[in-house]
């Protein structure tokens, strides 16, 4: 649930190496050394997984899609973050029979906004439960263990309480820890920042490459775990305890940062993150069987399935040591994400956020708008996944339309956002490869009274089923709104893709 960022960024960082790619930006390139230097490698994807937020699930079947759809995808594991909630040994028990069951691996990431840094033994004592099933995760012959921060934890009790030597790889910051204890490290900060949770500001700008480097220069040849992570923007209000209310700048950040980890090519990659829908970035179905905190309000009719059709051939190249993901494209595929409203809409006489009363201990908590919402690009972001070179065209709205030559491989283009419907095609050779139109308009008005800065995510072809939050998901939709909000109102029959050629 509320899961938290903590920010690596020191006096010390390195220089500002921010990697920018132009749009329209081609992964496909003729240079010999752009295509896979070995069959395989020891390269590891793994996803996080907020186990908080599935406390209702009922048996192991209710985990095994989501073990599917993730292997399908290419991740190796889940990191399964986990609390103090008196349901977490039950689920934990339902995950690895059902990841077992599929051939998928499974790890903990304790999450220390719930851990106290002196339970390394309690901690420990978690790890030897599971540290020998066959779905536990292990590197160098070791079960695999990471966190959501814990600077400061006794690493020795973890490992004596555990009984084994075990491959610790925590979200650990770069400014506070002798990273001669550690096996590996994970770097939680996947989007730009101003270094201290909150979106670039002017003079304090600090890129996820930034992130990279510093971690990379703390572990001194030891593993890094890469971050990558598609979005984020979060909005609870008073209606509950943990109030926050900002975003990241992401826009294009799904293509860019996984061409970025092709480039670095480090060890590990984790994706941030399957199921945490209150801080908008989730890559798995919104079906999977999960309780709401409160997230359903920007959440609802918000699929982000596609960004899995677009990450699976970076994946693979990735795995396969590639630094070009062209050769993993098997089927021609437009992926498409775009916010709701224009960033100037204006929702104060009904946003949640304004009620009064909202909790801002963490200091996270802001009025209206999410803090760092002028940061976004007010345009529709397209992904074209190509056999073979195409030409491409996107419309928004009644105003923007534009063409675009796209080469073979994966390419990425924006244009202005337009009010209305959102219309794509993809033609080759004088035929059309395929065309449809987004189930979700653009409009100038306030999506259940609120300010949504969550993206819509839609594919060509067009999926032939809604993936919907359920009802267990949506318990809270109506919690501190303002304004009439019907749940799941897409329909898949108004659109009207096709694919051909």
């Amino acid at each position: 649930m509320l899961h938290g960022v903590r920010s690596f960024a020191s006096a010390g960082l390195l220089a500002t190496l921010a990697v920018a790619f132009p749009v329209p930006f081609s992964t496909s390139t003729t240079a010999a050394t752009s295509s896979s230097t070995s069959a395989s490698t020891d390269r590891l994807v793994f996803c996080h997984f907020m186990v908080g937020l599935v406390g209702d699930r009922q048996s192991s079947s209710d985990w095994d899609d989501d073990m599917i759809n993730a292997k399908a995808l290419g991740i190796d594991a889940f990191a399964l973050n986990i609390g103090t909630d008196d349901f977490t040994n039950t689920q934990l028990g339902y995950a690895y029979e059902s990841a077992a069951s599929a051939g998928m691996s499974l790890f903990i990431s304790f999450d220390f906004n719930w851990f106290a840094t002196d339970q390394g033994s309690t901690v420990g004592s978690i790890v030897a439960n599971y540290a020998g099933h066959a779905a536990q995760l292990k590197v160098d012959g070791k079960p695999f263990v990471s966190s959501f921060d814990g600077d400061g934890v006794n690493i020795e009790a973890i490992r004596s309480a555990a009984g084994q030597d075990i491959f610790f790889a925590p979200n650990f910051h770069t400014e506070d820890i002798d990273f001669d204890t550690v096996d590996a490290a994970f770097n939680w900060m996947a989007w730009p920042s101003n270094g201290d949770n909150f979106a670039p500001a002017a003079g304090r700008h600090v890129s996820v490459t930034d992130g990279d480097i510093s971690y990379l220069s703390s572990l001194s040849g030891k593993p890094y775990i890469a971050p990558m992570s598609p979005w984020f923007s979060t909005h609870y209000g008073a209606e509950v305890s943990y109030s926050k209310n900002w975003v990241f700048p992401a826009d294009m950040l799904p293509f860019h940062r996984w061409q970025e980890i092709l480039t670095l090519g480090p060890r590990f990659v984790e994706v941030i993150t399957w199921n945490d829908y209150g801080e908008s970035h989730y890559i798995g179905p919104l079906s999977s069987p999960h309780t709401d905190d409160g997230a359903s309000k920007w959440v609802m009719d918000m699929p982000h399935d596609g960004w899995r059709d677009m990450m699976k051939p970076f994946i693979a190249a990735y795995k396969a040591g590639a630094t070009d993901p062209s050769e993993y494209v098997t089927d021609d595929q437009l992926v498409y994400w775009y916010r709701p409203t224009p960033k100037t809409v204006d929702c104060d006489s009904t946003d949640t956020t304004m009620s009064g009363g909202a909790n801002n201990s963490t200091g996270q908590f802001f009025e209206g708008k999410p803090n760092g919402w002028n940061q976004l690009a007010d345009e529709v972001f397209v992904v074209a996944l190509l056999k073979s070179a195409a030409t491409v065209v996107v419309q928004s709205g009644s105003n923007y339309q534009q063409t675009f030559q796209a080469p073979a491989g994966i390419s990425a283009y924006s244009v202005p956002m337009g009010i209305g419907q959102q219309k794509f095609s993809v033609t080759r050779g004088g035929q059309t490869v395929l065309s449809g139109t987004s189930l979700k308009e653009i409009t100038d008005t306030c999506p259940c009274g609120i300010y949504n800065f969550n993206a819509y995510v839609g594919t060509l072809p067009a999926p032939t089923t809604l993936d919907q939050l359920q009802p267990e998901g949506l318990s809270q939709l109506t919690a501190g709104l303002k304004t009439s909000c019907p749940a799941n109102t897409l329909s898949v029959g108004t659109s009207t893709a096709t694919a051909s050629g």
